[in-house]
């Protein structure tokens, strides 16, 4: 099953200046919606068709899913977000020395790749997301085994820090087999009580890492 090529797509090559503007308030408030208070088919539905602007047809092939199936999630989805009241005008919670600190030794666990000291920031129940693909960690074991296994390609990776929403967010290189470090993801992080409770890894890089002012690749 082959994914969609989504460059280009998440925001029109030309256009009204201030249409673009209320696009990228919209595509920054969807991730934070979208990291908590969706559970993950919700969450890919929602950023897929409201954000990356995808056909119910072409998200329901992706998802292996059907078109009822995807439509159904996103009147869902929907719904939860009215209940909950999320709107643009939510105002960004500046983070403190605490938070600042846990970013900062993130960052530096990630980079170092060192597992004992990235899972000791992560809540027990901390969930690892990679919308829109069928990826749900929710166990420091499960988190260990992915990042060794099938993400053992992150390692070495180096991350830039940028913001979504007023939500702790990074820019994640690794490297590349030509050379230098490549964009991978755009990481976006849910903190609570001085722990970090959800990471949501959005690798749309084409679309997303211009929107955040991240560069186009790194030097080694």
């Amino acid at each position: 099953m082959a994914a969609t090529d989504t460059s280009g797509r998440v925001l029109p090559e030309s256009g009204d200046p201030a249409e673009v503007a209320v696009e990228r308030d919209t595509i920054r408030l969807a991730f934070v919606a979208a990291l908590q208070h969706l559970p993950p088919k919700q969450r890919a539905v929602l950023v897929l068709r409201e954000v990356l602007r995808w056909k119910a047809a072409e998200v329901a092939e992706l998802l292996d899913t059907t078109v009822q199936s995807v439509n159904s999630a996103l009147q869902r989805a929907r719904a939860a977000l009215e209940e909950r009241d999320v709107n643009e005008t939510d105002p960004a919670k500046p983070m403190d020395e605490e938070q600042q600190a846990l970013l900062a030794r993130y960052v530096d666990a990630f980079e170092r790749y060192d597992m004992d000291s990235l899972t000791s920031l992560l809540h027990e129940d901390a969930t690892w997301s990679m919308p829109p693909y069928d990826l749900w960690l929710q166990t420091h074991e499960d988190i260990r085994k992915w990042c060794m296994g099938t993400g053992i390609g992150c390692k070495d990776s180096r991350l830039i820090s940028t913001v979504a929403n007023g939500a702790p967010a990074f820019g994640q290189y690794k490297p590349s087999p030509e050379g230098g470090l490549e964009p991978w993801s755009l990481q976006v992080l849910e903190i609570s009580n001085g722990e970090i409770v959800g990471i949501s890894f959005f690798l749309d890089t084409a679309g997303l890492f211009p929107m955040f002012g991240l560069p186009e690749r790194l030097d080694a």
